[in-house]
């Protein structure tokens, strides 16, 4: 059989039940794949719809990656950066409204179950960016901790490939500006302040919500609100720059919410802050909406409403410069709130990370040569 039409098989729980521990509970159809047979589907698969089974737990599955390059470059206007780094690709932390979701479609899995179970793991990351930082083609800059999924999800407790570019761009003397939900960035304060100390490090802690209820569902996987205000603070205390990302806000679900979390933020020691409006590319739309009717069927027309209006009548709207922030009264409101919660709670601007004290190895052979 030509390998673009094989048949892709996606286990699902039945009804697409919630999955304890994970935000997708299904796998919906890859856009690059010819066939998609859903396991759930009656037509296609005899079920018993009758049987109290509990949907089974899917493990967490690790592959290694074998690429060559290990710097990403964009030339988005969206975003604040030029480069970025990425050690995994693929997030066990589940959030039900990563953008990244769909690049895992790229790989031949699914934007659902698989993106949070099947990681693909680059083992030799500090290497390839030794190397990427000793050519000379290399022009100092910014690099960004991760572009598309967080580089501090639980295996990294045991890989520590996060931990190893970490060294390497203190080597360097390379600045980088960290994206976490996770306290386990805390483990990694004696690197940060060696780059703090040029000048060369930030880290901004992402937080969607206060309530841990919702951050339990939201976000499964990763560390609870206390727990990053906690980060915040550890960091504040060793004279690392740090700040909160308010992110995503999602309207009609966690936007009324956005004073308290820069508050709380500011008060545990947050310098300075940002925020995006959830963004549903692709397969994400349908994993959200699925996820609305699981857990807060009341209030999902209100929700998707709200982002519709935000989106020109749409669930996502791709275009440049209104991507992250949206369009229209309720953008407005959301882009005030943040203003002035920012004000109220002192927090101050972004701070610019310099390159001025970068080195090579090569560089500092020739002092001796």
């Amino acid at each position: 059989m030509n390998s673009k039409f094989k048949p892709v098989i996606v286990e699902v729980p039945q009804s697409h039940e919630a999955i304890r521990g994970r935000g997708a509970s299904w796998s919906p159809a890859n856009r690059f794949e010819k066939l998609h047979v859903d396991l759930t589907d009656p037509e296609v698969v005899d079920l018993d719809r009758d049987s109290d089974e509990t949907p089974r737990r899917r493990a967490t599955q690790y592959f290694r990656d074998g690429t060559r390059t290990i710097i990403t470059r964009n030339t988005s206007p969206d975003v604040g950066f030029e480069t970025s780094l990425n050690p995994y690709r693929g997030c066990e932390h589940g959030c039900i409204y990563c953008y990244a979701r769909p690049t895992h479609e790229y790989l031949g899995f699914s934007a659902g179950l698989d993106f949070e179970s099947k990681i693909m793991v680059k083992t030799n990351a500090p290497e390839l960016l030794r190397r990427e930082l000793e050519s000379p083609r290399w022009q100092p800059q910014t690099l960004v901790l991760s572009g598309v999924t967080d580089p501090y999800q639980p295996v990294e407790r045991k890989l520590r490939i996060t931990r190893g570019c970490l060294d390497v761009l203190a080597r360097f003397r390379n600045p980088v500006a960290i994206i976490t939900k996770n306290h386990l960035v805390t483990r990694d304060i004696d690197i940060l302040r060696e780059l703090a100390a040029c000048d060369g490090a930030a880290v901004n802690i992402s937080v969607t919500s206060l309530d841990s209820s919702l951050q339990q569902i939201l976000e499964p996987r990763t560390t609870s609100p206390q727990g990053r205000l906690d980060a915040i603070a550890q960091l504040h205390a060793a004279k690392i720059p740090v700040g909160v990302m308010v992110a995503p806000i999602i309207p009609g679900l966690t936007d009324h919410e956005v004073p308290k979390i820069l508050d709380a933020c500011a008060k545990a020691g947050a310098q300075f802050a940002g925020y995006t409006i959830v963004r549903l590319p692709w397969a994400v739309a349908p994993l959200f909406e699925h996820w609305l009717d699981e857990h807060f069927a009341d209030r999902k027309e209100k929700v998707l409403g709200r982002i519709r209006h935000l989106r020109g009548n749409r669930l996502n709207n791709s275009q440049w410069h209104k991507r992250m922030t949206g369009e229209g009264i309720f953008a407005e409101q959301i882009a005030s709130l943040f203003k002035i919660g920012c004000h109220r709670a002192g927090i101050g601007s972004r701070p610019t990370l310099s390159c001025k004290s970068f080195r090579r190895s090569t560089d500092q052979l020739r002092l001796f040569g």
